[in-house]
């Protein structure tokens, strides 16, 4: 794990959420926040919010490396403790970004298979996905996979779970690593 602390106390750290669109870093996140007692934040949100508009309208009128410029703001903007923060896929292309909400702590990336992400998408090209022009959800997938790997300090391999187990995972690492990093 990335992170040395050793005394960091689990219930004012964050749980920060990583992958692609449609791997349930969202639906995932308020799971965890109920289960852990904690408050929750989606970073797509607190964009759209800031902006009076909705990701697929940014990318309209203002293109895909405009709305990862604005995400970057967004997550340099976020100060707290005691939340899961569910980011949004293309949170990773910000290094100073994901440095910044990993000083808060850890990243989680939910790392689902192509085909299940392919599945539960059927609005690619109306999302609001920040991509390049005519570039394919595999590519995307393949780009943004190697930056997760690189930013995570928890990967969660979500092949043929449910959520509940996805959730139990993910706690269970979460103390895993707050026991090591008290060793």
């Amino acid at each position: 794990m990335a992170r040395q602390e050793s005394d960091v106390n689990v219930f004012s750290t964050n749980l920060i959420l990583i992958g692609m669109p449609g791997a349930g870093k969202s639906t995932i996140g308020l799971l965890l926040a109920k289960e852990l007692a904690k408050n929750f934040i989606d970073t797509d949100i607190l964009i759209q919010l800031r902006e009076g508009k909705t990701l697929q309208d940014i990318l309209h009128q203002h293109g895909y490396q405009r709305l990862r410029d604005i995400e970057e703001e967004i997550l340099l903007s976020v100060k707290c403790s005691n939340h899961i923060i569910a980011t949004g896929g293309s949170a990773v292309y910000s290094e100073a970004g994901m440095k910044h909400l990993n000083s808060f702590g850890p990243v989680i990336f939910l790392d689902v298979p192509l085909e299940v992400l392919q599945q539960r998408i059927h609005n690619y090209e109306t999302r609001g996905i920040a991509r390049r022009p005519g570039q394919s959800f595999h590519e995307l997938f393949e780009e943004r996979r190697a930056l997760y790997q690189k930013f995570a300090n928890i990967t969660i391999d979500c092949t043929d779970k449910t959520q509940e187990q996805i959730l139990q995972e993910i706690i269970y690492q979460e103390a895993e690593a707050f026991a090591e990093m008290d060793a």
